[in-house]
């Protein structure tokens, strides 16, 4: 899986745990393992900027998604397809704010956000309550994955266990 990390952003990140929960993220999705995607922060302007230009709307946001290939998760009976994913794009200021008012670390919170962009890369949505339902259940599930295998002593962050059906 290729994950590529930029900060431009000019706020300390740890990038490689970026990386890491990427990965976590889209093999857990089973997406192909040559699968391309790129994690970009940048600083509030620049996040101003792309907003009022893709968005329509003023002021930075958290995170936005830019899907290039249209890659989905494959379903059950179905071989995973190489491809781009695209961009997420983060704003980390945006997510420090957001944080203290969640009463969790910024860290955290660009977990959650990055996590979020990628389930919007593969076609996930919250326009109306039965989709948020199912992004944000699976986003919940995937984050609290991710944290309770960093925990020392924990499974390896990038080695998902797999579901199986009996």
């Amino acid at each position: 899986m290729s994950v590529e990390v930029a900060n431009e952003s000019g706020t300390p990140v740890d990038e490689e745990a970026l990386s890491l929960l990427a990965r976590f993220v889209l093999d857990r999705l089973r997406i192909h393992p040559q699968a391309e995607l790129s994690v970009l922060l940048v600083d509030e302007p620049a996040m101003t900027e792309l907003h009022v230009k893709w968005m329509d709307e003023p002021g930075p946001t958290d995170v936005l998604s830019f899907p290039m290939d249209e890659l989905r998760p494959p379903r059950d009976d179905e071989p995973p397809v190489p491809g781009l994913l695209g961009d997420v794009v983060l704003c980390p200021t945006v997510a420090a704010q957001q944080a203290v008012a969640a009463g969790h670390s910024a860290e955290d919170e660009l977990h959650l956000l990055a996590t979020h962009g990628i389930l919007h890369l593969l076609g996930y949505d919250h326009a109306d309550a039965a989709e948020e339902r199912e992004m944000f259940g699976l986003q919940d599930e995937i984050v609290t994955e991710w944290r309770a295998r960093r925990k020392p002593g924990a499974a390896p962050p990038g080695r998902p266990g797999r579901k199986v059906k009996p």
